[in-house]
């Protein structure tokens, strides 16, 4: 069955979105959960964190802008790794799979804005946002969101300059939807339907290569997105056995397995390895794309067009 999806032009876009039957029924059942147990642990980076991918502002769109987020120095710092003093990972995200029936499972609303440059999930408190150091405020990325298949995506400007968003199923590199990011107060996007057992999406802003932002698709209420410290709660699992993966981006899911007893708390721990962060080839470069032979502290100061990046 063909289904076209048409938007006013107050909404989002045009999408035409092939369906096969009904994407949004779920497998999964809401049931009343008896004596159920409760999941708690932490999630921590072992190593060196990752440094922060560095991106000349000069080299895009609207810089005088999008410089509000610059180190200063002309560039654009993304931050994919916040960790904190006890090595706690923010933005992992912790599923258990599956479980059939359980707690009833609301749909989530898959939606991020874009400020001051960045995508982030929206609703994201303030607290997970700004940092404060040395006296100034810093603003932190939060890049993850947990997300759910076969419904729409959503991002909402609240910038005063145009954006594009391109969503890539990560696991087979393709793209899945691609839409603009106007100046408005509308919502824009579309519908996000994803391969049988591919669960990591990564969006983009076909304008500013540092605006990035994932998400993991989950397919029952059993997840947890662990904020600062990395400690996440995960409560009413049915009794029983389960796998549990934790997963955050760039670095190999680990998945582990656990024994729910009834009214019991049990503990489970993830502990991923900075040395294992992969990125593929075109992302790998140590400092910026101005070439491999470029000095790391190359002046990226001047103008492009009618945008200039000043000290």
């Amino acid at each position: 069955m063909k289904t076209v999806v048409r938007l006013s032009a107050f909404g989002v876009l045009l999408a035409t979105v092939f369906l096969s039957g009904n994407p949004r029924a779920r497998a999964y059942q809401a049931v009343r959960v008896i004596n159920g147990g409760t999941l708690t642990g932490k999630v921590t980076l072992k190593g060196d964190i990752p440094e922060p991918r560095a991106f000349p502002i000069v080299l895009y769109a609207f810089g005088t802008y999008c410089k509000k987020i610059s180190d200063g120095k002309g560039h654009v710092l993304l931050r994919e790794f916040n960790v904190d003093d006890g090595a706690g990972l923010q933005d992992a995200v912790i599923s258990v799979q599956g479980v059939e029936k359980g707690k009833r499972f609301h749909h989530i609303r898959n939606e991020y804005v874009s400020t001051n440059c960045m995508f982030h999930p929206a609703k994201v408190p303030d607290n997970e946002q700004f940092e404060v150091h040395d006296g100034k405020m810093h603003h932190v990325h939060p890049l993850v969101a947990v997300m759910e298949n076969h419904q729409p995506l959503y991002v909402g400007n609240r910038d005063p300059i145009l954006h594009n968003g391109q969503v890539y199923q990560k696991e087979r590199g393709n793209r899945v939807l691609n839409f603009p990011v106007p100046v408005s107060q509308g919502l824009h996007g579309g519908y996000v339907h994803f391969d049988s057992g591919n669960r990591i999406l990564e969006m983009i802003c076909g304008m500013h290569e540092f605006m990035q932002a994932w998400g993991w698709m989950v397919d029952n209420p059993y997840y947890a997105k662990t904020k600062k410290g990395g400690a996440f709660t995960i409560d009413e699992l049915p009794p029983g056995t389960y796998k549990v993966t934790a997963w955050h981006p760039h670095l190999k899911p680990i998945e582990k397995e656990v024994t729910v007893v009834p009214g019991g708390t049990v503990s489970l721990d993830f502990e991923f390895d900075a040395q294992t962060v992969h990125r593929p080839y075109y992302e790998s470069q140590k400092w910026f794309r101005i070439g491999p032979e470029s000095d790391p502290y190359v002046d990226v100061t001047g103008c492009e067009g009618p945008f200039c990046v000043t000290r």
